[in-house]
């Protein structure tokens, strides 16, 4: 089922949502790095349901067990497994779903695969299997911190057509998490919390975008062909529950300028690195990191499951008419956050580790010769 992501720093995800646990096995982790149960459990609280008016009711504490790979607080550098058990459970909620298939959601693709499905909350599809991703990436977090000075803070940029004014180079995680939608646009984030109660009151959804960057990035980053750098975060974001779109850098605006437009014009700064005037490039040229700031963008779509009737068939074909019940929410946007850092963090901290190891044995210096 592709469980598995990442190359030197990788993690193995299991459980379904409504069985009895979820987590990650983590391989790979540097030893000696002091990690706690508390560290980790500060990003699971970002992505767990229940946490606000405007997300999913259902109430989880989402606390994790450490089971192995760290002793006295430190990691051994063996296998780390993390788990996290599902308390709040109603598969009762889904029996309908259990012959219907709920429209835009993974039912049906799941049953044309495998002709088989944990039908109860979406199973091996729900967001809840997110909970080992953000756990792992609290790990690569920290060891990207510490070997690197990277900082990662998601937030949302839009919902709806509701689109807020943020500086990715400024932005910090105070005013991230400074209200319930996680948006640092105090003005703009009162309106798409009003936008998203309303949604919910109608037994509908909406979507929107997710902005992250990453700041205080070594250049030299990335694998010049197939796992290129942006390649490799949309990868990573796009393996997201109801992700549908990445940009990186201008994106798609920036199909809209000339070359000349575009381009962002190098010089040296005071310390003597080559920097670049403009970041249209968003951190990443020819799939590798040149020391600006990483900037991508990751759009979800409205949460398939909602409460209005919809027409849909059944897993025999008949034709039918389904309004879900179950706890979901109105908008995945504000637990998306955690979920979009996590994938950009354990992507970063494989390719620091694959740097280190390919490039940082032999030391060098560019040099210029004709």
């Amino acid at each position: 089922m592709g469980n598995i992501f990442g190359h030197l720093f990788r993690i193995s995800t299991f459980g379904e949502s409504h069985g009895g646990g979820v987590g990650v096995v983590i391989d790979g982790c540097p030893p000696r790095l002091e990690i706690t149960p508390a560290e980790i459990q500060q990003e699971l609280d970002r992505r767990r349901p229940g946490q606000s008016k405007i997300t999913t009711p259902r109430k989880e504490a989402d606390r994790c067990e450490i089971l192995s790979g760290v002793f006295e607080g430190k990691t051994l550098g063996t296998s780390i497994t993390i788990l996290v058990k599902n308390q709040d459970t109603r598969p009762q909620d889904y029996d309908e779903m259990a012959v219907k298939y709920r429209p835009s959601h993974a039912d049906a693709t799941y049953d044309a695969k495998y002709g088989i499905r944990n039908w109860q909350g979406g199973g091996r599809s729900s967001a809840r299997e997110t909970i080992g991703r953000v756990a792992a990436g609290a790990i690569a977090k920290k060891i990207l911190r510490q070997t690197a000075n990277i900082e990662i803070i998601g937030y949302v940029k839009r919902i709806k057509d509701l689109e807020a004014v943020v500086d990715p180079n400024t932005v910090t995680i105070e005013q991230v998490e400074s209200n319930i939608v996680r948006c640092p646009d105090s003005e703009c984030a009162d309106r798409m919390i009003e936008l998203i109660e309303e949604v919910r009151k109608q037994g509908d959804s909406i979507g929107g975008v997710v902005e992250c960057v990453a700041r205080n990035i070594p250049p030299g980053l990335g694998e010049p062909v197939f796992d290129k750098l942006e390649a490799d975060l949309a990868k990573g974001v796009m393996s997201l529950p109801a992700s549908k779109g990445f940009e990186i850098g201008s994106g798609f605006a920036g199909t809209l300028l000339t070359g000349s437009e575009h381009n962002d014009e190098f010089y040296t700064d005071a310390e003597g690195q080559i920097r670049t005037v403009t970041n249209r490039s968003g951190g990443i040229q020819g799939g590798i990191s040149n020391g600006e700031n990483i900037i991508i963008r990751v759009a979800f779509k409205p949460t398939a499951t909602i409460q209005k009737e919809q027409r849909t068939v059944t897993h025999e074909g008949e034709a039918t008419t389904l309004a879900a019940k179950g706890r979901h929410d109105p908008c995945v946007l504000p637990r998306a956050v955690p979920m979009v850092e996590a994938m950009v963090a354990l992507v970063l901290c494989d390719h620091l580790l694959r740097q280190q190891g390919q490039c940082g044995t032999l030391k060098f210096e560019v040099t210029h010769e004709k």
